[in-house]
C-alpha cells in the first residue's frame, strides 16, 4: 500500500452546440503506482484515461497527505501515462511512509494463481480487493480502441481503481487495472494490462 497513490483531477471537457462551443469542468478520481524517482521528482505510473484533459492533478500518498502532480508522457493507444510529483513537494514524513513497488513478472502466471488489487475505489481513498487470475491474453474494445494481451482477474475493480496495482501473492506489481466488463448480469470480470508488455 505505501506504493500506491491516489489520483484526484479536474478535468476540461469541450461541448460543441451549433455555433457555440463551451467547457465544463469536472473532477475525477484515479490510482497510481510509485515506479521510481531522481534527484528532483517522484514518478508515477497510472492509465492515461485517468490523466486525459486533465487541467490540474493532485496526487495522495498512503498517508492522506498530498501534493500536486503533472503528466511528464503517455502513450494514448497502450493506456499508459507516467506522472510526475516534485520532491520539495513532499515531506520528509511521507517520504519515509511511501517506496517504489517492486515489479514482477506477467510472463509466467498461470489461470488460478492469486492476485491482490489495490486503487481508489470511488474515489474513497486506498482499498484491497482480492481474487485470482482468470483468464490470459484476452482482448477487449474501449472507445473503439482494441486492447490485447490483458489479463483477467475477479478481484473487484470499480470506478477509481484505474492505473492501480494488480499484484501476486508476493506483493509484485503484474499488471496495472483499468477496465472492467459492466453489463447487466455480468460479475468478476476486470482486466489489467501486464507489466511484461
Amino acid at each position: 500500500m505505501p506504493s500506491i497513490v491516489s489520483i484526484t483531477g479536474t478535468y476540461v471537457t469541450t461541448y460543441d452546440y451549433w455555433f457555440n462551443s463551451y467547457q465544463q469542468e469536472s473532477t475525477g478520481a484515479g490510482s497510481g503506482i510509485i515506479i521510481g524517482k531522481d534527484d528532483q521528482y517522484l514518478y508515477l505510473a497510472t492509465n492515461y484515461h485517468v490523466v486525459q484533459n486533465a487541467k490540474s492533478l493532485s496526487v495522495t500518498f498512503v498517508d492522506d497527505k498530498s501534493a500536486d502532480a503533472v503528466v511528464k508522457g503517455y502513450v494514448e493507444n497502450n493506456d499508459i501515462a507516467v506522472v510526475t510529483v516534485k520532491l520539495s513537494d513532499i515531506s520528509d514524513d511521507t517520504l519515509n511512509e511511501i517506496k517504489e513497488i517492486q515489479v514482477g513478472s506477467s510472463d509466467d502466471l498461470a489461470v488460478g494463481d492469486p492476485c491482490v488489487a489495490i486503487g481508489n475505489a470511488l474515489g474513497y481513498g486506498q482499498s484491497v480487493t482480492t481474487g485470482i487470475i482468470s483468464a490470459l491474453d484476452r482482448s477487449i474494445t474501449v472507445n473503439n480502441v482494441t486492447f490485447s494481451g490483458l489479463i483477467m482477474t475477479d478481484a473487484a475493480i470499480n470506478s477509481g481503481n484505474s492505473g492501480g496495482a494488480l499484484l501476486n501473492a508476493s506483493g509484485k506489481v503484474i499488471a496495472i487495472n483499468f477496465a472492467k466488463t459492466s453489463s447487466d448480469g455480468v460479475e468478476g470480470m476486470a482486466y489489467s494490462i501486464p507489466v511484461s508488455n
